[in-house]
């Protein structure tokens, strides 16, 4: 007997035989005929009597057809079956709908998800194909019924839910140091250890589209200026052997001797040793910067991921004081001052000023003069964002000003603001380690459901039951998605596997990943925080203090909660800040069918990201400062801080220092700046222009505003999502 049924989305419901009944009406009553009271009901019953306990629709509707062509009514039976086809086609017809969307290149939100992947490329467009059929397959097969119900019913988001099946994780901090000593085998190639600065150049960047293809996020170097800085004294040797070679002059006593800097100078008026070693420093400086330049050519062009988006990099750098690191640092940010191609903004990689008291950031600290270079870069070229070390969750007690190895113990970040630093399995590091996965939990829709509620306090409370139900239900589904993706082999990730995640180099070829991948992190993200409070108290947390009470209220306890599943399932969970990007359009869209428009909730396009002040609300930078600022602390999954200024910023990078500043005061993270940056899409020319709508250079019309999206820059606006460009219509100056 018949008692449950699989549904072709994967839901399990009880049987119903009235629904049989009904279809099988429907066919009969499109014959000559008509309908048979008295068949249908006997069809029914053996039906409900013969079939096993639990069976599928298409099983129940294959014993329908049966019993139909058993019986007088044959011609029934080729109505029903002619049914079932045009439901097939009907259905199929979706999919068609979505591939042709993605063949004609259509600007839609399916092919728009990602803004920094061309989807109209024949690589973009298998990647969207392979996409957009799987995730119905993890939805079917690999999510538990009450995870897949929570994503059903609009409460939940799997980010890169299409990789689910590959056991991939989403992004690492790569132990540059480790491939540049030891070189690796990516591929069929192999590479040998660097020798020079040119060579560790390419080597970062293969590096890191190497380990893009066997992720689905991003890739990070988490102390760019260390790992490189002992290239810049092999190349200076280099060059001093190429002079002992021209002049027949012994140099040796050179090759250690203490630089201050690799600063290049005129060689007027110097002679014998010192106009060698002033010459050998000039070349070393020209061959850095070019290697520099040719890092951020690279990273801009280079392609991953089949070959339709450039690899998704950040580095960081700042504070190492030595000659050497000093130099990467000035010859990268003079390389990216300078631009790309014909002066073009570099969109990546995403660039991170790690910032330290007493090294990277007062007058009178080794690297304050490369600190007010990087904000002059920063106000023309966005990059760098800025970490901040001294937050008091971001230092570390094991950090010595006069370590060699002090970068082993600074927090790194992933450019969009993945942050990774606390460990319970290993050494507190961001080396080695990265986010395995996360989710994000949409709390507006838990706030709109509790509207009807006239009791303020009842009204949160019942919020409150509902966050945490679905907090259970999301813990949960990462610890499946850990237990799927702990199954994989070592093998399937190459160099991930072998060199750059921590512990890694200790695993077989044939090893499950198991042993070493619960030394990353999984992610419980959170959006709308302003539309959440507008919906639970009439205000968002920019305008009400007591809204940003209940906001500090509503992540603390997701953090409480975040605590409680890290001691019950064994795993490094976080709060993280989600950097919505397709999410924000997606959640709301849904919510304003479902409730109608409700103002200052669903009233727009898309939900402000995670706990910032909306982009709409005028306010100036240090009141922003002072409502974000402590939800910094809460969300170890990562965050980040913007500021909206006006104008042109080129001259102007005090105006990057103040906020700079803002994140020294408030004990904040991590910050970046947006302001205004003009480009012409038929020459490259850029300016900060206001208005421009005509290109000084070449005459052209077609101008793009160069923008960040979710923490990194998109080099045209037309691959924004619907969401994500009402949000930018929206933004408003901080001032």
């Amino acid at each position: 007997m018949i008692t449950t049924v699989l549904k072709r989305d994967g839901r399990i419901v009880g049987y119903n035989e009235e629904k049989i009944k009904a279809a099988i009406r429907k066919a009969m009553l499109a014959t000559e005929a008509g309908e048979d009271e008295a068949l249908i009901q006997r069809i029914a019953d053996r039906i409900g009597q013969r079939g096993r306990s639990q069976m599928s629709v298409e099983e129940i509707q294959d014993m329908v057809e049966l019993e139909l062509m058993k019986s007088p009514r044959k011609e029934v039976a080729r109505c029903y079956i002619g049914y079932r086809q045009k439901r097939s086609v009907a259905r199929r017809a979706k999919v068609r709908d979505m591939f042709l969307e993605i063949i004609n290149a259509k600007n839609n939100d399916i092919t728009r998800e990602n803004a920094n992947m061309n989807a109209d490329t024949p690589a973009g467009m298998m990647m969207k194909f392979a996409s957009e059929t799987t995730k119905p397959f993890v939805d079917d097969y690999l999510l538990s019924e009450e995870a897949a119900d929570a994503v059903r019913h609009n409460y939940l988001h799997i980010h890169d839910k299409d990789y689910y099946p590959t056991k991939s994780l989403t992004c690492v901090q790569h132990p540059l140091d480790k491939i540049l000593s030891g070189g690796f085998i990516a591929g069929h190639g192999e590479s040998r250890p660097a020798k020079r600065i040119e060579t560790a150049s390419v080597m970062a960047c293969i590096t890191m589209e190497t380990a893009q293809n066997e992720m689905h996020g991003g890739q990070a170097i988490p102390a760019f200026d260390f790992y490189l800085a002992p290239f810049v004294r092999k190349s200076f040797i280099e060059e001093l052997k190429i002079l002992e070679t021209l002049g027949g002059t012994d140099l040796t006593d050179c090759y250690d001797m203490h630089l201050d800097d690799y600063i290049a100078k005129p060689l007027d008026g110097l002679e014998g040793t010192q106009r060698l070693v002033q010459h050998a420093i000039n070349r070393t400086a020209s061959r850095v910067h070019q290697a520099m330049e040719a890092f951020i050519h690279n990273m801009n062009t280079i392609h991953s991921r089949g070959g339709n988006q450039v690899v998704f990099s950040s580095i960081n750098y700042g504070t190492d004081t030595s000659a050497e690191g000093r130099c990467i640092i000035r010859e990268l940010l003079n390389s990216t001052y300078e631009g790309v191609g014909g002066g073009a903004t570099a969109i990546f990689p995403i660039q991170i000023w790690k910032k330290k008291r007493g090294v990277s950031y007062l007058p009178g600290d080794p690297n304050y003069d490369l600190y007010r270079l990087a904000c002059k870069v920063t106000a023309r070229r966005f990059f760098p964002n800025f970490v901040n070390l001294d937050a008091t969750y971001n230092q570390h007690e094991m950090w010595r000003a006069d370590d060699p190895e002090r970068y082993k113990y600074e927090v790194a970040t992933m450019g969009c603001r993945t942050r990774v630093f606390e460990n319970r399995f290993g050494d507190k590091t961001s080396i080695g380690r990265g986010n395995l996965s996360f989710s994000t939990i949409n709390i507006v829709r838990l706030a709109i459901e509790c509207m009807g509620i006239d009791d303020k306090q009842e009204r949160i409370d019942a919020f409150f039951a509902k966050l945490d139900s679905v907090l259970e239900i999301t813990a949960r589904q990462l610890d499946d998605r850990f237990n799927f993706q702990k199954t994989a082999m070592a093998k399937q990730f190459p160099l991930l596997m072998s060199q750059l995640w921590t512990g890694a180099d200790k695993l077989k070829p044939e090893d499950r990943v198991e042993s070493v991948i619960n030394q990353g992190t999984l992610g419980i993200g959170f959006i709308g925080l302003a539309e959440c409070l507008i919906a639970l108290t009439g205000k968002h947390h920019g305008e009400s203090d007591e809204a940003q009470q209940l906001g500090l209220k509503i992540i603390g306890y997701m953090r409480e909660r975040v605590n409680d599943f890290s001691e019950r399932y064994h795993h490094n969970y976080s709060v993280l800040a989600t950097p919505a990007e397709g999410l924000a359009g997606k959640f709301t869209k849904r919510d304003r069918k479902d409730f109608g428009s409700i103002p200052g909730v669903t009233d727009k396009d898309y939900y402000t990201n995670s706990n910032h002040v909306p982009v709409y609300y005028h306010c100036s930078p240090k009141h922003k400062a002072e409502v974000e600022a402590p939800y910094h602390e809460i969300t170890r999954g990562g965050h980040i801080f913007y500021v909206e200024i006006d104008g042109d910023a080129t001259h102007n990078p005090d105006a990057i220092s103040d906020v700079v500043d803002l994140m020294d005061r408030y004990n904040m993270g991590y910050c970046s700046v947006n302001h205004n940056r003009n480009r012409c899409m038929d020459c490259g020319y850029e300016d900060a222009t206001d208005g421009l709508e005509v290109c000084p250079k070449c005459g052209g019309t077609h101008i793009d505003r160069l923008q960040r999206i979710t923490g990194y820059l998109v080099g045209t606006t037309d691959r924004w999502n619907s969401g994500k460009l009402a949000e930018l219509r929206d933004r408003v100056v901080h001032k």
